[in-house]
């Protein structure tokens, strides 16, 4: 391979902010894996956010790359798995997978497309050094032909239309929207864009803990429920962010809800060597390997946290800490205080896209 930009290239990134800024390039945030696709003839690497090489996961992509992009060209973007449903995270997160078998079986079964949104090289020339909006150009110009894996993503500079996109692409499974200064060069691994997410509350029923990793008496986090309209209480996700001292106040705190799994309302385990692994949830969807394994707790306390969006039943993202609610009833804590985002199409944002 041989490109002005080479592989690795940590991904420009963005900065947390509450608002939409005013003059920017605007485009809606795909929830997916940042990937960098270098293409050289029939050479193709698929890098990640992490600088490590994802091109065994998605053969289909290196395919589709060979076909529809340029030559020679260095893009970066979005890797997704688009459905008539939305964006589709978990069979994402399947797709990283150790065997290969499972691996080609999965790209035949789900394939992945590839979201543009950035150009870094093309044929001799280097784009780093130049503008956005000149970059953006050249991205449309090369792509223009490209499909149906590779897609560009929408811009704008309308900030009205931005913060209408915010509004109605959460409704495809898409969590936000991305500001791009106009006359920025594209500057690895610093935090020079800007990203608006929804973010929302919700109260939460406390119903089990993780131990901390470094210690047995800290808490490492804290699993958390909501009822569902038959009385069953459904795992919505987890909080864990607190500080040490904080953690072991918690540990101390919840010893007296400690409960077996006997009436628990997530009896999911099984003694398996001397634990108690969940099996109905058995394997974490962010770490395949990761152990499972809680101290089931007397849904009795009640926890208000932050969240982004759901994905399905659950939260898409860890939720955060926001404040404790002694007042609420646990029951009442059910997913009718959720804000549940209007359907919106996939197709409706780039034609033809998750159909």
């Amino acid at each position: 391979m041989n490109l002005p930009v080479m592989p690795p290239v940590s991904p420009m990134l963005a900065k947390s902010v509450s608002t939409i800024p005013p003059g920017a390039s605007y485009e809606p945030k795909w929830d997916g894996f940042r990937s960098v696709c270098f293409r050289d003839g029939d050479e193709v690497v698929l890098g990640s956010r992490n600088e490590k090489p994802m091109t065994r996961y998605f053969p289909e992509l290196v395919r589709a790359a060979v076909a529809e992009l340029p030559q020679r060209c260095v893009i970066d973007g979005e890797i997704v798995i688009a459905t008539d449903r939305g964006l589709d995270f978990e069979a994402l997160q399947q797709r990283i997978h150790p065997a290969d078998s499972r691996v080609r079986m999965l790209a035949e079964k789900t394939p992945a497309a590839f979201v543009a949104f950035d150009l870094l090289a093309l044929g001799d020339d280097d784009y780093t050094g130049r503008p956005f909006e000149e970059r953006r150009a050249a991205l449309v110009s090369a792509l223009s032909g490209s499909g149906p894996t590779f897609h560009v993503t929408p811009a704008t500079t309308d900030l009205e239309t931005a913060q209408r996109w915010f509004s109605e692409f959460e409704g495809a499974g898409l969590d936000g929207i991305v500001a791009k200064p106009l006359r920025i060069t594209y500057q690895p691994d610093k935090r020079v864009m800007f990203k608006i997410k929804h973010e929302r509350t919700a109260d939460c029923v406390v119903a089990g803990y993780r131990v901390h990793k470094s210690s047995d008496d800290a808490i490492g986090s804290l699993l958390l429920g909501l009822y569902t309209e038959d009385g069953t209480l459904a795992s919505v996700g987890v909080i864990g962010a607190f500080p040490m001292a904080q953690r072991r106040r918690l540990f101390a705190e919840f010893q007296s809800l400690v409960t077996d799994f006997e009436g628990h309302p997530w009896n999911w385990a099984a003694h398996e060597g001397g634990e108690r692994t969940p099996q109905k949830n058995a394997g974490s969807r962010w770490n395949a390997g990761k152990d499972l394994s809680f101290v089931p707790l007397r849904p009795q306390r009640v926890v208000e946290v932050r969240y982004d969006h759901m994905e399905g039943e659950r939260f898409r993202h860890t939720a955060q800490f926001n404040r404790w609610r002694p007042d609420r009833d646990p029951r009442s804590c059910t997913y009718e205080q959720l804000e549940r985002p209007v359907t919106f199409s996939l197709g409706e944002i780039i034609p033809g896209f998750g159909v």
